[in-house]
Order: C-alpha cells, then sequence, then structure tokens
C-alpha cells in the first residue's frame, strides 16, 4: 500500500481510501466488519463515512452508515488509532436533517456531537462539510447556465464561511476533531476558506472530496491545479 500525506495536516493516509456510504442499506453489520478487517489486512488505515450515508438519502436509514462503524470500533477499541476516521456534516436541502436548514455555528456542535456518539469515538481525524450553504455546481448541476451565481449574495455566504469556521475551532480545541476538509466545493469556495483561516488564525481546510471519474471531469484542471499549490489534498 502506497501512503500519503493528507494535504497540510501532517497525517499519512493511504492513497486507497474505505469508502462506507452503502452500510445501512446494500450493505449489512457483517458485510461491513468483513470489509473493514480486509481493507486493513492490506494496508487500507483512511475510512471515510457521512452523517447522510447511506446512499440514496432516507429518513428511515439516516446516520445507519456512522452507527454501523461505531459498532465495530466499540468491539476494536485498541485499534481506534490506527484508522484516520473521516466523517461529513451534511449541508442544507434534506428536510429530515435539522429542517433542512444551512449549516450553522449551532448546527456544527449539534451534528458533531451526535456523529460522535454514533460512531462511539472521542474524536474525528478528518471533519468535513459535505455542501456548502450557497448552491454548488455539483450533483449534475455543473452545465452552463444551470447556477446563477449573480444572484448569490457573496458577503452573507463569507460571513457563513467564518462562523463556521470558529464553531470548527471551538470543535479542535476541545479535542473533538482533528483537521477540518470541504466536499463538493468550487475553488473559490476553497480559496475563501483558506483566506479566512490564515487572517484569523482559524482551522485550514487540508481536503476537499468532490466528484471525479471518466465521466466526471468537472474539477480538472483548475481545481486540481489549486489544490496542489494550496497543499489541499484532493478525494476523488
Amino acid at each position: 500500500m502506497q501512503y500519503r500525506k493528507l494535504g497540510s495536516s501532517g497525517l499519512d493516509v493511504s492513497s486507497v481510501c474505505l469508502g462506507t456510504m452503502t452500510w445501512g442499506v446494500q450493505n449489512t453489520q457483517e458485510d461491513a466488519n468483513q470489509q473493514i478487517e480486509y481493507a486493513l489486512s492490506e494496508g487500507v488505515n483512511f475510512i471515510d463515512t457521512a452523517e447522510m450515508y447511506p446512499v440514496p438519502p432516507s429518513e428511515s436509514t439516516y446516520a445507519k452508515t456512522e452507527e454501523i462503524i461505531g459498532h465495530w470500533l466499540a468491539q476494536n477499541t485498541t485499534r481506534r488509532k490506527d484508522i484516520v476516521l473521516a466523517s461529513k456534516i451534511a449541508g442544507p436541502g434534506i428536510d429530515w436533517i435539522r429542517g433542512g436548514e444551512n449549516i450553522t455555528p449551532e448546527g456544527v456542535i449539534q451534528a458533531l456531537d451526535n456523529s460522535l456518539k454514533r460512531l462511539q469515538t472521542d474524536y474525528i481525524d478528518l471533519y468535513q462539510i459535505h455542501w456548502p450553504n450557497r448552491p454548488i455546481p455539483h450533483f449534475s448541476r455543473q452545465w452552463p447556465g444551470f447556477q446563477d451565481y449573480a444572484s448569490v449574495n457573496a458577503e452573507k455566504e463569507k460571513s457563513e464561511m467564518l462562523a463556521i469556521l470558529h464553531a470548527l475551532d471551538d470543535c479542535v480545541k476541545a479535542g473533538k476533531i482533528r483537521h477540518c476538509g470541504l466536499s463538493d466545493e468550487t475553488p473559490w469556495g476553497v480559496n475563501h476558506y483558506l483566506r479566512l483561516s490564515e487572517k484569523y488564525a482559524l482551522p485550514r481546510m487540508v481536503s476537499i472530496q468532490n466528484e471525479f471519474s471518466l465521466l466526471k471531469w468537472s474539477d480538472w484542471p483548475f481545481l486540481i491545479e489549486n489544490c496542489l499549490n494550496e497543499d489541499v489534498a484532493y478525494l476523488p
């Protein structure tokens, strides 16, 4: 297994990450246990999940994936230190997750505490914003003319980003998370978070997890160049 630095975090993560977004729908607890054991035996030390999982999302299965991982962690407490565990706070738009409202500082604290309880761990190594409050060109919305960026209140978005960073900072200082990351973001979003972190001495976003495949190339080359030059890990 090859290992790489997770952006500016200093963490060494396997180049293959174990994704879990089907656990709780397609995969049972027993399936998950077997997959975790196999992944670890092959040198994988990076596991990614989210409060929204499993997918397709539904109110009846909400957060089942974190619960499944939590059951494994509770039975393997001595191995927690060997895993880089990543999870995510859901953004707006899903009614059964904090009423579908925007991410707020209070929402960050609530979501994180609930994830820690489900995961049965004291800390999350990488806590990611699953998608931002503003409209984004992801989830099949990247076609020209689909987004009306002129209608977005940029100053409001910047203010919300700063408030989110302050909440994440409180969580880092409390020992609940080690590092912060983004997901389904754009070069503008990444760079503004980086500027805020530098200006106010707040946690730096060390990674971004976006859709990327042979059929979804929209991050190449502009966001990729941005990530390389700013030392932000790109998690496809």
